[in-house]
């Protein structure tokens, strides 16, 4: 990959859009890890507007010290970066006090840590809103159109994506380049929706290097009958999550109405 210039191209493209679209700059949730930090960079590089919001809700403390970490780095790199702290674990708290209690405790868990990612959504697009900027996604390649690791309508809910064309490893490459902070580069890929310190890896069963290269098995025509040991179990818990996840990657479905039926 020719780095510096995919790098130029996305500042380009940023600026572009933004432009032609006749808002004001962009914000953008930084979370401490890699995918923001590098999104963050290549929007305050357009000499734009950014307003990077840091949005903790039972967040650990390593998490939530790499974020500052990488604002201030920011602040201090560019003239335009302004930021925001929404602490949003008492909005959390008295959410998920306000709902009824269920049964299956493990499902409830797993629900609620979507619903962390719409809060952050939220705040996003209230400030989005003030301000008459661009919400910045941050999901990469393999995230969006691999596994659909995000969730839906809420860490994917945005108004443009300026690395979702990229694999994990070349956001590491940029990241790199742009002389990100090296414990952000270091630091294990963690969505931290949890309140702990669980990883992606842990989370999926695979990390982005296996599921780079099960992507591309699979876009070379390859099936799980070709491979065998660990590179099939790789290659069956990407398939089996792209195809759970699809319904993220598609357009909304529409009922359209025969014609016929609406004389």
């Amino acid at each position: 990959m020719q780095t510096k210039n995919v790098t130029k191209h996305i500042v380009n493209w940023l600026k572009d859009y933004a432009t032609k679209a006749g808002v004001n700059g962009f914000v953008i949730g930084v979370s401490g890890g890699i995918d923001s930090a590098v999104t963050s960079t290549l929007c305050a590089k357009t000499g734009l507007p950014l307003l990077v919001l840091e949005m903790p809700i039972h967040q650990a403390d390593s998490q939530v010290n790499r974020a500052m970490h990488h604002i201030e780095w920011l602040k201090d790199n560019f003239d335009k970066v302004s930021m925001q702290q929404v602490d949003l674990t008492p909005v959390f708290d008295n959410l998920v006090a306000a709902f009824p209690a269920v049964d299956d405790e493990e499902q409830r868990f797993m629900t609620l840590a979507n619903t962390r990612a719409r809060l952050r959504m939220t705040s996003l697009y209230y400030f989005a809103a003030l301000k008459g900027y661009l919400v910045a996604g941050t999901g990469n390649k393999v995230e969006d159109f691999g596994v659909g690791f995000y969730t839906k309508y809420g860490d994917g809910g945005v108004d443009l994506s300026p690395i979702a064309d990229l694999m994990k490893s070349e956001v590491y490459k940029i990241a790199e380049y742009l002389g990100v902070n090296q414990e952000i580069i270091k630091a294990a890929p963690t969505d931290g929706l949890w309140g702990d310190d669980r990883t992606d890896e842990d989370q999926i069963g695979a990390s982005y290097d296996e599921l780079e290269w099960a992507m591309l098995m699979v876009d070379q025509g390859k099936t799980i009958a070709d491979f065998e040991g660990r590179t099939k179990t790789v290659f069956e818990i990407y398939t089996r999550l792209h195809n759970a996840n699809k319904h993220k990657m598609v357009p909304i479905p529409v009922c359209e109405i025969p014609e016929e039926l609406k004389k």
